[in-house]
């Protein structure tokens, strides 16, 4: 063993990322294409009555204008794909009927992006308009499972003891309600896709997550065996859950290849993304907590309602943290919607738990004052030390280390409490919890060895940024005894072999054990050429050796005749499960704290970032350089999700306000201080897989907006709990 893994080792696809060498699917070309550009619903319900196209058809070099009427029909075989992976089960273009803004009503196709954009903006539509809904004011309603789009592992309604009794009858409680908008997740890379047909053999390019989903929902689309559709996408331009799964854009541009006989190009603005893929939804959080004199928890209460479409049910299943961080006896939980016209919500980094570590931190620090007690001393008072949902122990938790460590890096137990000043900013610190649910899937890889010392790993992982290009190689040179550098990962082609998604944290700990199990392998196969037991051997400087003997892989390989070695390793899952949330027996979560000080100006309602600390129990490190980009960028996020981002539904016109980033704030450079402080305590998870490691993807993301929220409070003594954090809210007070 050579120690790869735990070695901050640079990233292996740096180079041709910054060089503008990798390809993404925008980038992608192929000869004949037409381009496509999407004509968009101005209505948010109704249906359209006619589309004039007489003008946009009379630019020189538009070739078809597409209507409903035009688009293939959807094949039968879609019923059998669940949502998700199919991100919604209406598809545009099938009929006249619209339900939110922003829907695709035509398709202009031209020779040139010019002549179709041109075109797209004289296609004349009109509507036989409905009523609307406004979803932030729809009536609240249980979700319908016949509409579900929440089936991937989780309950609507979650009760263990009797929670408002207890919260009731406890001398010390706290209540409110935290609310927070939808927000749209703006990746880098806008949505795109190039569909071209050979016969009945369809070939895409595509900016996704999970590549076999969408060749899975592309056969069921066109009634096609899953082998007579290859999806190629090898780097993703950032998803964060925006390309989890299969928007009806993929669909279409696949129908309109088909329709006119040429490969087909179509990528998203940044508008129409409003319009095509869903936000995180809106949400508002009724959190109830009661305890004792003590602290100690007597009951917790949770119950959340966001809003989704109408076509479907999308839960954002909030309320998880209150069945999951806090050690409790009497815990409820509830999930409701609002229905209204706007585009289906989706996952975003980090579901579920963002969003309630969000709700459910800032009521713990307000517990944590009126008990006059010191936060982070209220966490440990409550500490979780097995599942409080199932009551099984955790797969592995380090939680206490992280809190002592993070309060020590950043001099919590010392600071200055409560509205210190540094000449007009009033200074506050914060804390919170930070946790996520692990998701682990089903994959596989294969690895082949040459006699020259190089190996090749071929996975269908997507490349979204996480930095998987650079584990696996480690991973699998910790079995060959090889340097990474002399690894090369494969990726990104439904011709390889498969791998789960790209999302729910899951792509080290499933496929990285993948590539270990391949790795293990080849090893025993060389071994027997050797002719040595495979248990006896090692491998180092691309030579295996068994005690003092040693013979190189060329050799050894030479000697047999044989030019290169190949195996397959998979993970697999109890009971042939293609996802779970943990084994069966230990319920899986990364855990963390993150600790952070603010400066906050009344006058001028300015609020600042000055300094952040997180620290995680995440199980094994693979390496501490990605793993610290990781969190890093998690705590960004979540400075975003505090302080900036918003995507507001303008009620009269039924549509998203700002549908691009001069109406949209994010973070950038002059908003984060220079050092974020990130640290992780010494873990192996033997439970969550071979590895021992956990995913990190989404954990940095939780909490952080609990810890601002807490820290503003500690400045100026102002509770806002209507996020984002924005200076006419400072100013109110």
């Amino acid at each position: 063993m050579m120690g790869n893994l735990g070695q901050p080792i640079a990233r292996a696809d740096g180079l041709v990322k910054v060089t503008g060498a990798a390809r993404y699917a925008g980038d992608q070309n192929q000869v004949g294409q037409l381009y496509a550009v999407l004509v968009a619903s101005a209505v948010p319900a109704g249906r359209v009555r006619a589309i004039e196209t007489r003008a946009a058809l009379a630019i020189p070099g538009v070739t078809r204008v597409l209507v409903a009427s035009d688009m293939p029909r959807i094949h039968a075989d879609l019923d059998k794909i669940t949502v998700p992976p199919l991100a919604t089960r209406f598809i545009p273009m099938q009929s006249d009927n619209i339900v939110h803004e922003g829907q695709p009503v035509a398709i202009v196709v031209g020779e040139s992006l010019e002549a179709a954009e041109a075109a797209a903006t004289i296609v004349r539509i009109s509507y036989e308009r409905a009523a609307f809904i406004v979803p932030e004011t729809a009536a609240v309603v249980s979700a319908d499972p016949k509409k579900g789009s929440y089936s991937m592992s989780n309950t609507l309604d979650f009760n263990k003891g009797d929670a408002p009794a207890a919260i009731a009858a406890a001398p010390v409680k706290t209540g409110a309600a935290y609310t927070q908008p939808s927000r749209h997740a703006n990746p880098m890379e806008p949505s795109a896709i190039i569909a071209a047909w050979k016969g009945d053999h369809l070939t895409v390019y595509d900016a996704v997550q999970h590549l076999p989903a969408v060749q899975n929902v592309m056969a069921a689309v066109f009634g096609l065996p899953t082998t007579s559709v290859r999806v190629v996408s090898p780097h993703t331009g950032g998803g964060f859950g925006a390309k989890a799964f299969v928007w009806p854009h993929e669909i279409l541009a696949a129908m309109a290849a088909k329709v006119v006989g040429r490969p087909v190009k179509l990528v998203l603005t940044r508008q129409q993304m409003y319009g095509m893929v869903g936000p995180q939804p809106q949400m508002v959080h009724d959190v109830r907590l009661g305890a004792g004199a003590d602290g100690k928890l007597l009951g917790v209460g949770h119950a959340t309602t966001n809003i989704t479409g109408v076509t479907e049910d999308y839960v954002e299943f909030g309320a998880v943290p209150g069945r999951s961080f806090y050690a409790c006896d009497n815990i409820t939980t509830s999930h409701r919607i609002r229905r209204g016209n706007v585009t289906l919500p989706t996952f975003m980094r980090s579901p579920w738990d963002g969003p309630g570590s969000w709700a459910l931190g800032s009521a713990m620090d307000e517990l944590a004052r009126a008990l006059d007690m010191d936060p982070l001393d209220l966490r440990l008072i409550n500490y979780a030390e097995t599942d409080p949902e199932s009551g099984k122990p955790w797969s592995s938790k380090k939680l206490r280390e992280a809190y002592e460590e993070g309060a020590r890096r950043f001099g919590w137990r010392t600071r200055v409490k409560g509205g210190t000043r540094d000449g007009h900013w009033r200074i506050g610190c914060g804390m919170a919890d930070c946790s996520q649910g692990q998701a682990r899937f089903h994959s596989t890889a294969r690895i082949g060895l040459k006699a020259d010392g190089t190996a090749r790993i071929e996975s269908s992982f997507c490349d979204i940024g996480t930095g998987p290009a650079t584990i696996f190689p480690q991973v699998a040179a910790e079995v060959l005894g090889l340097d990474p550098k002399q690894i090369l990962a494969v990726a990104g082609d439904t011709d390889l072999p498969y791998s789960g998604p790209t999302y729910g944290s899951g792509t080290t700990i499933s496929t990285g054990a993948a590539v270990q199990q391949a790795a293990y392998r080849v090893r025993a196969k060389l071994a027997k050429l050797a002719g040595w037991p495979a248990e006896d051997v090692t491998m180092r400087d691309a030579r295996i050796m068994r005690g003092n003997e040693a013979r190189t892989i060329r050799e050894v390989l030479g000697e047999a005749g044989v030019s290169e070695l190949t195996s397959e390793g998979a993970f697999d899952l109890p009971g042939g499960a293609p996802v779970d949330m943990g084994s069966p027996a230990f319920p899986a979560r990364t855990f963390g704290a993150i600790f952070v000080e603010v400066g906050v100006d009344q006058e001028l309602g300015l609020l600042r970032l000055r300094r952040a600390t997180g620290v995680y129990s995440a199980g094994r490190i693979i390496n501490p350089r990605t793993a610290r980009s990781q969190m890093i960028g998690g705590i960004v996020w979540g400075w975003g999700m505090a302080a900036m981002e918003a995507s507001h539904f303008e009620p009269t016109l039924g549509r998203w306000l700002a549908k691009d980033l001069a109406g949209v704030p994010l973070p950038v450079n002059a908003d984060i201080p220079p050092e974020i402080d990130v640290g992780f305590v010494d873990e192996f998870d033997a439970n969550s897989g071979p590895l021992g490691a956990k995913g990190i993807g989404e954990l940095g993301a939780t909490g952080v907006a609990a810890a601002v929220g807490n820290a503003v409070y500690d400045a100026i003594g102002l509770r806002i709990r209507d996020l984002p954090i924005t200076p006419e809210k400072i100013l109110a007070a």
